[in-house]
């Protein structure tokens, strides 16, 4: 089978070097979900001083014209340019610190290259959306992209809370009344936070729910809980302590 040439965009989720001048590139892309590209003499400074290695840097999106071959696992690239360039996640350290953080859910979360224009859509909105957030979005970010990436993984936290189902059931995804036998809960005032970020669709809503560090601790600790419940070989998210730190 002939590979087949396709434009497409992608956002990195991670670059990896190979021999001297070349780079293997994890990406989610429109068109084909969950890809690995090899980029054959990007490490090489050009003679107008620019890197092109820049553009496959984490959470780097980016227009592609690929070869396609679905017999193999790793494409290559015939032509890249930046989809949208950066203002602050490259250059701040909170937002960046919080775009790593999105990345590495996304590494730990999506296994298959199965194509989902929605997933792919949704982060490059998110990502577009923190790059020029104010403050008091960013702080919360992080919350709101655990709570709603859900939506297209195949497992997510049903919005039924109420006074009378008020304790958030990790295992289940599921707002109770009564506490379950296992320890995987957040209680009142954790569970109501959890169930206004399900409500909250669009990022600058976020200024309007007020956390303070210690119940962003708690609450970003309990996404790590749910996520490990249900994705295979989670493991613990590196970026999570920076995260504690800065926010």
């Amino acid at each position: 089978m002939t590979a087949t040439i396709h434009k497409t965009k992608g956002i990195v989720l991670r670059s990896v070097k190979y021999g001297e001048t070349s780079l293997i590139v994890t990406m989610y892309t429109e068109l084909f979900g969950l890809q690995s590209y090899i980029v054959n003499g990007i490490r090489v400074q050009s003679k107008k001083g620019s890197n092109s290695a820049s553009h496959f840097q984490p959470a780097a999106i980016v227009e592609l014209i690929t070869y396609h071959n679905e017999l193999k696992n790793l494409q290559r690239i015939k032509e890249f340019k930046w989809s949208y360039l950066y203002q602050g996640i490259l250059f701040e350290v909170v937002k960046n610190s919080v775009a790593l953080f999105i990345i590495e859910l996304l590494q730990k979360t999506i296994k298959e290259p199965e194509t989902n224009s929605d997933l792919f859509h949704f982060i490059e909105d998110a990502l577009i959306h923190l790059d020029t957030a104010v403050p008091e979005v960013v702080a919360n970010f992080p919350l709101f992209f655990a709570a709603h990436l859900t939506n297209f993984v195949g497992f997510r936290i049903s919005d039924g809370y109420n006074e009378k189902n008020h304790i958030l059931d990790l295992q289940e995804g599921a707002f109770v009344h009564d506490k379950p036998l296992h320890p995987h809960i957040l209680e009142e005032p954790y569970s109501y936070i959890v169930s206004q970020l399900l409500k909250t669709q669009q990022p600058g809503e976020l200024k309007e729910i007020r956390i303070n560090r210690e119940k962003r601790r708690v609450l970003m600790q309990a996404y790590q809980v749910f996520y490990a419940l249900h994705v295979q070989g989670f493991g613990v998210m590196k970026t999570l302590l920076i995260l504690q730190e800065i926010l």
